[in-house]
C-alpha cells in the first residue's frame, strides 16, 4: 500500500517542475507607477471637460442595457487615484515577498482603461464608445494571433523556439484564398481552403523541424530564413500570378457568420464570442483541446517532458526527435489555420504581406502568457484589443494623435512582455537541439 502512494508523492513534484517558473520581482509595481504617471501627466495637459458615453448594447441584443454618462474629469482623476492605490499594494506585496496576482494586474488594466477611453471620448467629436462593436472587432483582431499563440506554445513546450509563426500564418493566407478561390461554392469552397491552409502550415513547420531537428541548425535562424522565404514566396505569386487572374485565384467565398440562437442577442458577451464564423468557433474548441491535452493527457506529459528534460525523457523511452517533430507541425497546422482567417474571414481576398506582424506578436503573447494556452490566449486577446482601439477612436473623432494610435499596439506588447509579466523561466530546453548520447 505503500508504493503507490509514493509513486504519487513523487510524481506531483515532477509534474509542477515541467511547468515555468515565476520569480517574484518589481517590474509590476514598476510599470503600474509608471503607466499611472504618464496617465495623470496626459490628463493635465490635455483637458477634456466633457462627458463620455458608453453603449453597452446593440438593435439585435436581447435586452438593452441603458447607456452610461460618465464625467470627464471627475471620472479620469477618480481612476488615477484608484491606480495609485494598487500601484502602493502591489509594492507593498512584493516588499513582502509576495507575488502580485493576475487578478490585480486585471483590474488595473480595466481600471486604467476606462480612465484613458473616457478621456478620449470627452474630447471627441461623437462622444460615445460603443462597447460591443469595439469588443467584437478586438476579437475578430485577434484571432489569428490566437492561433499563432498556440502554435507557439506548442511548439516552445516541446523544445523548438518557432519564429516561422509569420510565415505560417502567412502560408496558410496564401494557400487558403487560392484553393478556395479555384473551388468557389459557398460552403465547400472556404472548408476546403481550412483544410489547405493548415497543410501549408504543416509544410513550413516540417522544413523548421527537419533542420533544426534533424541537421541541428539554429532554430531562430531558421526561423527568420523561413519567414523572409514564404513573404519573398507569396509575394513573387501575388504579382506574376494572383494579381492577373484575380477574378480565378483571388475571389475566395467568405465564411459567414452564424448567430447562436439566443447566446447571441446576449449584450456585450453575444456579439464578441457568439456571432462569428466557423473558424472563430474552431478556435474555441482548439483552445480548449490545446489546454486539456497539454496539462490532462499523457501526450501533454510527453511532450512537456521533452521541452523540459529531453535527455530525462529520452531514459524513459521517448523518442525526442520524433516527438519534437510531430508536434512542431501540429503547431504549423494550427498557425496555417489561423492564417486563413485573414483571407476567408476578414479581408476575402489575400494580399502582399498582409499578416503584418501578427506572428512575432504571438510569440510576444507567449512570453506574456507564460507558456500556458490560456494565458497566451488572453494576451492576444489584450493585443487584439490594443490594435481595435485605434479604429475605434478614429470613428468618434478622438483628438488622439493618430500617430500614438498607430503605435498603441506595440506599446502594450512592449509593456506586457517587459513590464507585467515579471521575470519567467520558458521551457528548460527550448532551442536547444537534442543530441543523442
Amino acid at each position: 500500500m505503500t508504493a503507490p502512494s509514493q509513486h504519487h508523492a513523487t510524481a506531483a513534484p515532477t509534474e509542477r517542475a515541467l511547468d515555468s517558473t515565476t520569480v517574484i520581482s518589481w517590474k509590476a509595481p514598476i510599470s503600474f507607477a509608471v503607466i499611472t504617471v504618464l496617465l495623470a501627466v496626459l490628463f493635465l495637459t490635455t483637458r477634456h471637460s466633457g462627458d463620455a458615453i458608453f453603449r453597452l448594447s446593440g438593435p439585435r441584443d436581447l435586452i438593452q442595457i441603458p447607456e452610461i454618462t460618465l464625467n470627464g474629469p471627475v471620472t479620469t482623476w477618480t481612476c488615477i487615484v484608484l491606480l495609485t492605490g494598487i500601484t502602493v499594494v502591489s509594492a507593498a506585496m512584493v516588499r513582502a515577498k509576495r507575488r502580485v496576482p493576475l487578478w490585480l494586474v486585471v483590474i488595473f488594466a480595466v481600471i486604467g482603461l476606462v480612465a484613458f477611453l473616457t478621456w478620449a471620448a470627452a474630447g471627441a467629436r461623437t462622444p460615445v464608445i460603443p462597447l460591443p462593436g469595439l469588443l467584437a472587432g478586438a476579437l475578430s483582431l485577434s484571432v489569428p494571433l490566437i492561433f499563432g499563440a498556440l502554435c507557439g506554445v506548442i511548439s516552445e513546450r516541446v523544445g523548438v523556439i518557432n519564429i516561422a509563426i509569420e510565415g505560417q500564418l502567412l502560408a496558410g493566407a496564401f494557400t487558403s484564398a487560392v484553393v478556395a478561390s479555384v473551388i468557389g461554392q459557398q460552403w465547400l469552397g472556404p472548408i476546403v481552403g481550412l483544410a489547405a491552409a493548415a497543410v501549408s502550415g504543416v509544410l513550413v513547420a516540417f522544413v523548421l523541424a527537419a533542420f533544426a531537428i534533424k541537421y541541428f541548425v539554429d532554430q531562430v535562424i531558421v526561423g527568420v530564413v523561413l519567414n523572409v522565404l514564404v513573404i519573398g514566396l507569396t509575394s513573387f505569386l501575388f504579382s506574376q500570378v494572383l494579381a492577373p487572374n484575380a477574378a480565378l485565384l483571388n475571389s475566395p467565398p467568405r465564411l459567414q457568420r452564424i448567430p447562436i440562437p439566443l447566446l447571441s442577442e446576449i449584450p456585450l458577451i453575444g456579439p464578441m464570442f457568439f456571432r462569428q464564423t466557423l473558424i472563430v468557433y474552431a478556435m474555441y474548441v482548439i483552445i480548449v483541446l490545446v489546454y486539456i491535452g497539454l496539462f490532462h493527457t499523457r501526450w501533454g506529459l510527453r511532450l512537456r517532458s521533452v521541452g523540459e528534460h529531453p535527455q530525462a525523457a529520452d531514459t524513459v523511452g521517448i523518442n525526442v526527435a520524433r516527438t519534437r517533430f510531430w508536434n512542431v507541425s501540429l503547431a504549423g497546422a494550427i498557425a496555417g489555420f489561423g492564417g486563413a482567417f485573414f483571407t476567408l474571414g476578414a479581408v476575402g481576398a489575400f494580399n502582399k504581406e498582409m499578416t503584418a506582424g501578427a506572428g512575432f506578436i504571438a510569440l510576444a503573447a507567449v512570453i506574456f502568457g507564460q507558456w500556458d494556452p490560456i494565458r497566451a490566449t488572453l494576451a492576444a486577446l489584450l493585443f487584439g484589443f490594443a490594435s481595435n482601439l485605434q479604429n475605434t477612436l478614429s470613428v468618434i473623432g478622438s483628438p488622439v494623435p493618430s500617430e500614438f494610435m498607430l503605435m498603441l499596439p506595440y506599446v502594450v506588447t512592449i509593456l506586457a512582455v517587459a513590464g507585467f509579466v515579471g521575470k519567467v523561466r520558458g521551457p528548460a530546453s527550448a532551442g536547444k537541439p537534442y543530441i543523442k548520447s
